[in-house]
């Protein structure tokens, strides 16, 4: 069964107070609408709505046996249940003094890419007004549907379903499922329905829900994920590479391993990123820094470069390096979810760590810039004014006690060298 869970300040049928529907992170494979709290949003005027979704196999495999009929939707279920919250809003909020007509989408990390798919998605359009991107521009090229099915029938012969036949799959128990889909974080299916096309081709030819857009990333979104759970920690493997602490030797090698590229491109990208680095002291942390521009910040910036000149768009980076850590003991940093705990309570967070007077200060800006986005479509308030982002120079720094305009956002995160490198 999927549910949704109702933070709201009134119970006033004609109270047509902002919605805020929450779609979670986690992969697309893991976490749930009750590790987050919506109370304090929801203290702040905002009808908070947080939801699940189909996750792994059950969300997101594409087999050609699981079409509804030929030429149906393929492999994008956890989409279609987003959207069927969505039409539940639609129908219920106002019972909650929810207004049906002021609708914001957000979601962080595989909720954020779920928020950019529903921008581009014709089967979402009427169903919100705005949309809020958290660290979740990673992935801006979806599968196409022969791909994704010839990886869905490979999962099923595993599974011992080598035949074309749903009877098959619909057999194996739904533990084996989950447990035996190990594919990588799904970006969606191109099936012709939910989806027609990628979401940076769809954003860049301006096919999309225009709509006020708030987008962002983390200061070094990938430390987490090259530090904290793979590259750097000892005893295990992540993305194929030996676990190790990244050292001068290795660097280019690691570079290689990690993004997928030639040597010669891995050699370029160290002497773009120098080790010793004159601003991390840390080899590890140049490393997470480099791979975070790559796959968040550059890709981000590119996200807001396509969306203002439809829409308007409001930038910014969380770079509270202090942030208390959610996962696991880190180098100071604002990682990857490193910003949820300013905006919701995480009840079941693996390390809750205590703000500061100064932290706290930033998570009411941060709670008061989103509500009123949802509310009017700008977060601009009496106490912080958010410009809209214009070619880069309008990115707000997310740091305590006071955010700030960053004009140097592109030349921080070397986005001319990715842009570069992307179109060679």
């Amino acid at each position: 069964c999927l549910y949704l869970n109702v933070y709201t300040p009134t119970l006033r049928r004609d109270a047509g107070r902002p919605v805020l529907v929450w779609i979670h992170g986690g992969g697309f494979t893991e976490d749930g609408a009750r590790n987050y709290d919506g109370s304090k949003l929801a203290a702040d005027g905002t009808v908070v709505v947080t939801i699940d979704y189909r996750l792994g196999a059950l969300g997101f495999l594409a087999h050609p046996a699981l079409a509804d009929h030929r030429g149906g939707p393929a492999g994008n279920y956890g989409l279609m249940d987003q959207m069927a919250a969505l039409r539940w809003v639609q129908r219920n909020i106002a019972h909650f003094g929810g207004d049906p007509r002021n609708v914001t989408i957000a979601g962080q990390s595989a909720g954020g890419l779920s928020v950019l798919d529903l921008l581009v998605s014709h089967s979402s359009r009427g169903l919100f007004q705005r949309a809020i991107v958290q660290s979740g521009a990673f992935a801006l090229t979806q599968l196409p549907l022969a791909t994704a099915e010839a990886t869905g029938e490979a999962f099923a012969a595993r599974a011992g379903c080598p035949d074309q036949s749903a009877a098959c799959l619909r057999r194996l128990p739904v533990d084996a499922l989950v447990n035996d889909f190990t594919a990588p974080v799904i970006p969606g299916v191109i099936d012709g329905k939910v989806l027609t096309e990628s979401v940076g081709t769809a954003l860049a030819a301006g096919r999309f829900a225009h709509v006020p857009v708030l987008n962002g990333v983390n200061q070094i979104e990938e430390l987490i994920f090259t530090l904290g759970l793979g590259i750097a920690v000892s005893g295990g493997t992540d993305v194929g590479v030996p676990v190790h602490p990244v050292t001068a030797d290795g660097y280019t090698t690691d570079i290689a391993a990690v993004l997928g590229v030639s040597d010669a491109r891995a050699a370029a990208i160290a002497a773009e990123y120098p080790l010793p680095s004159p601003v991390f002291p840390i080899p590890d942390v140049v490393f997470a820094t480099l791979v975070s521009d790559a796959n968040f910040a550059c890709p981000a910036l590119q996200v807001d470069r396509w969306t203002s000149e439809r829409v308007p768009t409001f930038a910014y980076e969380f770079d509270d390096s202090n942030a208390p850590e959610r996962f696991a003991p880190l180098p100071p940093a604002a990682t990857h979810s490193s910003e949820l705990q300013y905006i919701f309570d995480e009840p079941n967070a693996p390390l809750p760590g205590v703000l500061t007077p100064d932290q706290q200060a930033l998570a009411a800006s941060m709670r008061t810039a989103w509500a009123t986005f949802a509310a009017d479509g700008t977060p601009s308030s009496q106490n912080l004014f958010w410009p809209s982002f214009d070619g880069g120079a309008q990115v707000m720094s997310l740091v305590p006690p006071q955010p700030q305009i960053e004009s140097d956002f592109a030349a921080i995160h070397h986005c001319a060298f990715w842009s570069a490198a992307n179109n060679n």
